[in-house]
């Protein structure tokens, strides 16, 4: 357990402030989401062992309820319940920011139509951290969650994302990854793009290349734990060299 001195905060009842959890390193909290929750009547998480873990980090012991995509038609009207009665809610993801690739929104659209307030607290973000990471412009990016499961869905949703000018953020998982590669390659095989995996934790690394390049790197242990595919916007300059760069 680390022990910090924490600022005070103003955390009026029957608001409900949405905050931010690190995305793998415990370190990257906050001590403003750490007063928050500090301060919560109940904490809402996607899954209460792994907000636990970051709680008893910090000794923290704070209530904990479940709410996620399988229970959110029902546990929204509990926490609309508990703000028009005064509580204190915080609401967290496993990881990053609330309502991003999460049920959140569902919650702020009940919200927003009962007249109820919520707030933000910002933190780490795996989808800023992979466009800083990917060494890619940053004036103008989409983020476009993650890619459809069914092949020709997602053949037809690259499609769209190549055809971009800005750079473009793309959440796969490490089983189709490869899949996903595939098909960049047939679609786009001179366009330059980065694979940034496990951002923050012990294995983070940045791999740039062609969807060629990055086929022959990605397999054995880069096909496990999470990542985010960053593409090169459609009016991007091309890299030089035909091997992909890693940064680890």
């Amino acid at each position: 357990m680390i022990q910090v001195p924490l600022p005070e905060v103003d955390f009026p009842g029957g608001c409900c402030h949405l905050v931010a959890t690190p995305i793998g390193n415990l370190g990257d909290i906050g001590l403003r989401a750490l007063a928050i929750l500090a301060q919560a009547d109940v904490v809402f998480a996607e899954d209460t062992r792994h907000t636990r873990r970051l709680l008893d980090r910090y000794g923290l012991r704070v209530p904990l309820s479940s709410y996620h995509d399988h229970n959110k038609v029902q546990v929204v009207p509990q926490i609309v319940a508990r703000l028009k009665a005064g509580e204190k809610v915080a609401v967290v993801s496993d990881a990053g920011m609330p309502c991003i690739s999460d049920p959140g929104f569902t919650l702020t659209r009940a919200l927003l139509q009962e007249d109820l307030p919520w707030t933000v607290i910002p933190g780490p973000s795996s989808t800023v951290t992979a466009l800083v990471l990917s060494g890619f412009s940053p004036d103008r990016f989409l983020y476009l969650g993650y890619a459809p499961r069914k092949k020709g869905q997602r053949r037809t949703f690259l499609e769209m994302a190549l055809g971009e000018p800005g750079t473009v953020l793309v959440f796969e998982s490490c089983h189709r990854i490869r899949s996903t590669l595939e098909i960049l390659a047939e679609l786009d095989p001179e366009r330059i793009m980065a694979v940034v995996r496990e951002i923050t934790k012990l294995h983070e690394e940045t791999l740039r290349g062609t969807a060629g390049n990055l086929l022959e790197t990605m397999t054995g242990p880069r096909l496990k734990g999470e990542l985010v595919l960053v593409l090169q916007g459609r009016g991007g300059k091309r890299l030089t060299g035909a091997e992909p760069t890693g940064e680890q």
